[in-house]
């Protein structure tokens, strides 16, 4: 499809959906927060998904988690993992499907250190087996983490706790990260820093579904990308292809 034509019909690409949702409704309480949303993520690729606040991207991560607490609600639709139907699993059984999600404002354990949150990220059964392998591998990625392991997590700096929040998701062996918000107050310097991580993530061979506010940057570094907007997904294509869409280029670009 050309990226301006509406949302629903997919990009032809060699590539398989990993994870596919299909007319999915939210709700709080009564009120509609995610409209007949579909969208695919395919194995291998950064797939951006773009919006001002109040879009629901947040909201999408959270049903996709099966972190449906307080008012929120599913009132229909799909969620499938390499066809496997999510919808109604409980988190714990979504991470050991192989979804890591790493929420906006990070969640860790501020008294522990950058080791024992580490160690938490790999406590699933499939992944602790391998939690030594894993947090050398974290470590390589991440080396600002090695040189920090007894630091306690709550005296990192904002970027600190960000790469930590990254590195823990890291630990539970994902097959697809979804990473909510991971720039959002960080330094330039350290909004750089998190988009070079997340390029080397997927070269690592995890798919990443990218939640952001700064949508140049994602959109740049983004395979495809949605545009989400109260609810509902108005706008897909490639990433650059989205960047010079007139819509994206005068809604979140200013131009």
């Amino acid at each position: 499809m050309s990226v301006g034509v509406a949302a629903g019909q997919p990009l032809t690409d060699s590539a398989g959906p990993l994870l596919e949702v299909g007319g999915l409704q939210a709700e709080y309480g009564d009120i509609p927060v995610l409209w007949d949303l579909s969208l695919t993520v395919r194995a291998g690729e950064i797939l951006a998904l773009v919006g001002a606040n109040g879009a629901g991207k947040t909201t999408l991560l959270r049903v996709l988690s099966g972190l449906l607490e307080g008012f929120l609600k599913v009132r229909r639709g799909t969620i499938r993992l390499r066809g496997q139907a999510l919808k109604g699993l409980d988190p714990a059984e979504i991470v050991a499907r192989g979804i890591a999600h790493v929420p906006e404002g990070r969640h860790l354990f501020p008294g522990l250190t950058v080791l024992e949150n580490l160690k938490l990220g790999g406590y699933m059964r499939l992944a602790r087996a391998d939690r030594r392998a894993s947090l050398e591998q974290v470590f390589e990625t991440l080396p600002l983490l090695r040189d920090r392991w007894r630091q306690l997590a709550g005296t990192l700096s904002g970027g600190e706790q960000q790469l930590l929040a990254i590195g823990r998701a890291l630990m539970q062996r994902p097959t697809l990260l979804m990473l909510d918000e991971p720039s959002l107050g960080l330094a330039p310097r350290l909004v750089a820093m998190v988009f070079e991580l997340v390029g080397r993530i997927r070269a690592g061979g995890v798919t990443v579904l990218l939640v952001e506010q700064n949508v140049r940057q994602a959109l740049a570094l983004a395979d495809r990308g949605y545009v989400l907007e109260a609810g509902r997904i108005v706008l897909e294509g490639r990433g650059g292809e989205l960047l010079e869409h007139p819509k994206v280029k005068r809604a979140y670009l200013g131009l």
